[in-house]
């Protein structure tokens, strides 16, 4: 996967964590991710699809998902619950929506974000994609963005003798 295709994402949580959360992200050194399991207990999944398709995962650990959607609610959290993932998912969609707007060669969609609990869940990525993870960390703990997203090929005018309208 491209670097350009990486840095809209980091770009987009950097900035939704700063203005949105009030603290602070740094960021970790990124590794392609192995496997499918988040190393977290939550994770906000959005699909993206259009001249690229791919997957976006905002995973936090327990303390940080609370701690975020303490901000947003202003309501001290200690389990998580209905809040709390409705939190993570409109944290997910800010991050995605931000990042589209930057690849906007790409004329991306953004699905409704989907939220993932529990140690081990598993996230696949669409096939051909290997997704990388950005690890970050801040002062409740530790968030990870996995992107793993896709350039389709062009299609010509014409397929098999057919045309194609655009």
């Amino acid at each position: 996967m491209r670097v350009e295709y990486i840095n809209p994402f980091v770009t987009a949580v950097l900035s939704v964590f700063r203005t949105m959360l009030g603290t602070e992200l740094v960021r970790g050194q990124p590794f392609v991710k192995g496997g499918f399991q988040p190393r977290h207990q939550i994770s906000g999944v959005i699909g993206l699809s259009g001249k690229a398709r791919g997957t976006i995962v905002l995973s936090l650990d327990r303390e940080t998902a609370l701690r975020a959607t303490e901000v947003l609610t202003q309501e001290h959290r200690f389990t998580i619950d209905a809040d709390v993932i409705d939190a993570v998912g409109e944290l997910a969609n800010m991050i995605a929506g931000s990042a589209k707007a930057k690849l906007e060669q790409f004329e991306l969609s953004v699905s409704l974000p989907s939220v993932i609990t529990g140690k081990g869940h598993c996230i696949e990525f669409p096939s051909n994609t290997t997704p990388i993870c950005i690890p970050f960390d801040c002062e409740w703990g530790s968030v990870d963005v996995e992107v793993g997203l896709v350039e389709l090929p062009v299609r010509s005018a014409v397929t098999s003798g057919v045309p194609v309208l655009a």
